[in-house]
Formats: structure tokens, C-alpha cells, sequence
């Protein structure tokens, strides 16, 4: 059974910086592509950030690029979305997810079979 765990959450002011992480349990993050996803009040999830299997390969929604990046510690089995210059409109919860399935894109939830729990991000205007 493949566990994600999030972390790193919290209240941030505009303009602030958090880095959430994402540990898992076992080596799953060696051999999938990892994805970070967002769910505001009264909204759809959405996506956020995904990072290819190898590393090299990085994605980013418009709302997080130049601004979010998205990273793997292989030896730890952790992937980090760090998060600088938010605004009040990244509030949300943050899931990430790993576990990539096939006829799906990176951006699409449907695209990974495990999920975590989230962690809340608050920004304070």
C-alpha cells in the first residue's frame, strides 16, 4: 500500500514563501512521475506542479510559473513544491500524487492512482 504524506503547510503573508513536502512510503517516487494539485473552497481540484519520473522533466500551470518549483530528493523519497511570492488566490489544500497511469496527462487527476491527505495553505492579504 502506497503511502503519501504532505507537510509544510501553514498561514503565510502575501508575498511569502512555504515549501510543502511530500514523503512516501517506499520507492515509488523513483519509478513514477509525481504531480502537485490544489483544491480551493467551492472549487475543482487543480493542477499545479508535476515532475517527471527522471527529474529532468518539469511542468507548471500558469499560476505557478516563475514563481512555484517543483523537486525531487530521490534518497529520501520525497518530492518539494516550493512556493515563493504567493498570493492571497494559492490559498487552497495541497495534494500531491504519484502513481502515474496510462492514457492520462500529468495534468489531469484521473493520471495518478495514489493520493495524500493534503495540507492546508492559507495566504493572508
Amino acid at each position: 500500500q502506497v503511502q503519501l504524506v504532505e507537510s509544510g503547510g501553514g498561514l503565510v503573508q502575501t508575498g511569502g514563501s512555504l515549501r510543502l513536502s511530500c514523503a512516501a512510503s517506499g520507492s515509488i517516487f523513483s519509478s513514477t512521475g509525481v504531480g502537485w494539485f490544489r483544491q480551493a473552497p467551492g472549487k475543482e481540484r487543480e493542477f499545479v506542479a508535476a515532475i517527471g519520473r527522471s527529474s529532468i522533466s518539469t511542468y507548471y500551470a500558469d499560476s505557478a510559473k516563475g514563481r512555484f518549483t517543483i523537486s525531487r530528493d530521490s534518497a529520501k523519497n520525497t518530492v518539494y513544491l516550493q512556493m515563493n511570492s504567493q498570493k492571497p488566490e494559492d490559498r487552497a489544500v495541497y495534494y500531491c500524487a504519484a502513481g502515474r497511469t496510462g492514457g492520462s496527462y500529468y495534468y489531469q487527476t484521473k493520471g495518478y492512482a495514489y493520493w495524500g491527505q493534503g495540507t492546508q495553505v492559507t495566504v493572508s492579504s
